[in-house]
């Protein structure tokens, strides 16, 4: 055994003297199985001299190529497929097919496992529990990202389930090939060829998705096209269904509520309409019958011109209820989404979701699931948690995050996002006491409900790095890992990340690591401080744009959001003005009523202040509001300085990417620092803090800026 273990470090050695060198084009993502450094390589192949994995079943399939995948790209030596538990195996067993296992799986569920280090029959083996073959894939992948960590793998002693059952990903995919709000390339689905031709970038998708627990994906645009409901679009995406399957991966499709008009001339799309009914219910037969693990429907109803049921005074339930009812016999469920806002012109956008749907608690179908974004406004750089979380105890709430950053610098800025996803899950609604986190209303452990949900609106593409950036792929990562278990934290998958992306090498992720934790803080400083939101350039969501105050709707301004005047800036959502804050709980409410009780990162949120009112350092809000924007412009100068130092440790291809994006993201966040101030100092009248250099132009230079072209573009 030493012998060998020697000659294997040997090996590895002299492979990672070329290893930096080498180009990476970042489309391995976190599954790279490059060469193990060190005594890390004796650990796997001492671990993994085997796989002893029977079975025949698609997915059991895919788990013995992953784990040959893995062990050979990090060790240099393929294992041994085995039928018979051999010493120093990797032996997977699931409870169907080995009733008498070592370890228990009760209290796992048909997508979780346990990894132990255990005897059989006197030889000491790696053995990898579940209660299925999907279970048995997912500690499979676990296993290999312990091995890729370097961590030691002779101790194991581990067990997982997730705590949300639907965790998927959402594509704003179009038909035609673009992607709204996509940053990364077309669409990855190929729907012209489809469903004839069927790439391995499909395979790939599917396993980067199942390897941090992934289960459903959306395959269409929210603002869907009825086309997706026709026999071609089914059948495509039934060949997709195909694909995915092996990896526990199930498809859904978002819906347009008027197909049933469109598609076959029905007069109506009421929903109590009979004929409307059992059109829908026909529909869903007819794609059980191509897609017999169908997962449902999506639907984004009567919000930014879609329509929907309050077209025909109709409630969201009794659309919601409608749909519900065509796919129940085969199991499938209706994700309806809670984004909401009229075109009367209400005074607070922020309250619409609330006011619409709190009504109709307890009035969905048992098969439906509301799906509302973490905040009340759109996926802004910062928002206070959406006040629907713990305000409908009788019906399941799924979160949507947003992974795809339209808000937060595109494809090119560093902004990770795992510090947004836990910010808002470990905020406490108070809706049953102290303690009742968002986390816990999605889970389904606050009100007791099974069906349980998140989504992301994927930020993936045909670029070979998948979203636009290397550090892109970190958002997908987090999303996916948090989706699994809301318990972890940003740092501690951040870490994950860079080991998996980067090096084990402390050297490598420390700095990294670091890099990633403040960027999106960074970014809320130099576009958003102290509570504002939604000052972006209108349309493409490029650039700043506080002034903007010309089009239609009063709530598509930026001016509606900050209502910055002569004495002050801010949206009072407070008992005297919108009364926003009433919708949350009570305690939640008090102290968002009061200005020196409500976190100053929300401060603009809720409160319109005076210029010269003084922040808990001292300072006046004018004063800290620059402060702030310089402080995000210094963030992403010292990320620059970081990552050179990095240069010898990161392979030339990816270095060379990033340095470039950081000094993109470096200009941007100088130009969202000089547009604002320049704006706002000239409705404040007060000058710059003394230790503050002047914006580069005048106002009037940045407002003339034009981008027609810029990607997300509509």
């Amino acid at each position: 055994m030493i012998a060998r273990l020697f000659c294997w470090m040997i090996a590895i050695a002299m492979a990672s003297l070329t290893q930096v060198a080498s180009a990476e084009d970042g489309y391995d993502l976190w599954l790279r199985y490059r060469p193990a450094q060190g005594e890390a390589a004796g650990r796997i192949a001492a671990q993994a001299t085997a796989i002893v994995a029977p079975g025949t079943s698609a997915t059991l399939t895919a788990v013995r190529a992953e784990l040959q995948r893995g062990v050979t790209g990090m060790t240099g030596k393929a294992p041994a497929l085995s039928d018979t538990v051999q010493q120093d195996a990797l032996w997977l067993a699931s409870s169907a097919s080995t009733p008498a296992l070592p370890v228990k799986t009760n209290g796992l569920g048909n997508e979780g496992y346990a990894i132990r280090s255990v005897t059989k029959d006197g030889k000491a083996v790696t053995l990898i529990a579940a209660n299925s073959d999907i279970g048995l894939l997912h500690g499979a992948f676990h296993w290999l990202r312990l091995a890729q960590s370097g961590e030691r793998l002779d101790r194991l002693d581990i067990s997982s389930a997730p705590k949300i059952g639907l965790r998927l990903l959402n594509h704003w995919d179009n038909l035609d090939g673009t992607v709204e709000r996509g940053y990364a390339g077309s669409s990855i689905w190929d729907w012209w060829r489809l469903p004839d031709w069927k790439g391995p970038r499909y395979t790939d998708y599917a396993r980067a998705n199942a390897s941090i627990g992934i289960n459903g994906t959306v395959l269409n645009n929210v603002n869907a096209k009825s086309d997706s409901l026709t026999a071609p679009y089914i059948a495509k995406a039934a060949a997709l269904a195909d694909i995915f399957r092996p990896y526990g991966i199930k498809v859904y499709l978002s819906v347009k509520w008027t197909a049933p008009m469109e598609l076959d001339g029905l007069k109506t799309a009421d929903p109590l309409d009979p004929q409307v009914a059992a059109w829908w219910k026909a529909k869903a037969d007819a794609i059980y019958k191509e897609i017999p693990d169908f997962g449902g429907f999506l639907v984004k109803a009567n919000s930014e011109g879609q329509p929907g049921p309050q077209d025909y005074k109709r409630t969201h339930a009794d659309g919601a209820n409608m749909l519900a009812a065509a796919v129940k016999p085969h199991g499938g469920i209706v994700m309806w989404r809670a984004f909401v806002y009229a075109h009367d012109n209400p005074d607070d956008r922020a309250k619409q979701a609330y006011s619409d749907f709190k009504p109709l608690d307890g009035q969905f179908a048992d098969n439906v699931i509301v799906q509302v974004k973490n905040g009340a406004i759109d996926f802004q750089p910062r928002e206070p948690f959406h006040p629907l979380f713990g305000a409908m105890p009788k019906t399941p709430l799924m979160m949507e995050f947003q992974i795809t950053k339209e808000y937060l610098g595109q494809s090119t800025h560093l902004t990770y996002l795992g510090p947004l996803f836990e910010e808002t899950l470990t905020s406490d609604t108070y809706a049953k006491g102290k303690g009742s986190t968002v986390a816990k209303v999605i889970d389904g452990s606050l009100d007791g409900h099974k069906l349980t949900g998140i989504a992301g609106v994927a930020n993936i593409g045909t670029d070979r790095d998948w979203s636009g950036s290397i550090f892109n792929q970190a958002d997908w990562y987090v999303f996916g890992r948090m989706a699994w278990d809301t318990g972890l934290t940003a740092q501690g998958v951040a870490r994950e990340w860079a080991t998996l992306t980067f090096s084990p090498d402390a050297k490598v992720i420390d700095p990294v690591v670091a890099m990633m934790m403040g960027s999106r803080e960074a970014a809320v400083d130099y576009m958003t401080p102290l509570g504002l939101t939604h000052v972006m350039a209108t349309g493409h969501h490029y650039g700043p744009g506080p002034w903007v105050a010309d089009l239609a709707r009063p709530e598509w301004n930026p001016v509606y959001y900050h209502k910055a005047d002569a004495n002050g800036i801010g949206f009072d959502r407070t008992k005297t003005g919108s009364n926003a804050t009433g919708q949350y709980a009570a305690p939640v409410a008090k102290m968002l009523d009061k200005v020196k009780t409500t976190p100053e990162r929300d401060l603009l949120w809720f409160h319109h202040v005076g210029w010269d009112s003084k922040l808990q350092s001292g300072e006046t809000v004018w004063n800290g509001l620059v402060h702030r924007y310089d402080r995000g412009v210094a963030y992403v100068a010292g990320m620059q300085t970081s990552w050179e130092a990095l240069r010898p440790y990161v392979d030339a291809e990816r270095f060379a990417e990033t340095q470039a994006l950081l000094g993109i993201q470096h200009r941007e966040a100088q130009w969202w620092r000089d547009a604002s101030i320049a704006y706002f100092q000239s409705i404040a009248k007060r000058p710059l803090p003394a230790d503050a250099a002047p914006p580069a132009q005048t106002l009037d230079w940045y407002k003339a800026q034009n981008f027609p072209y810029a990607p997300g573009h509509h």
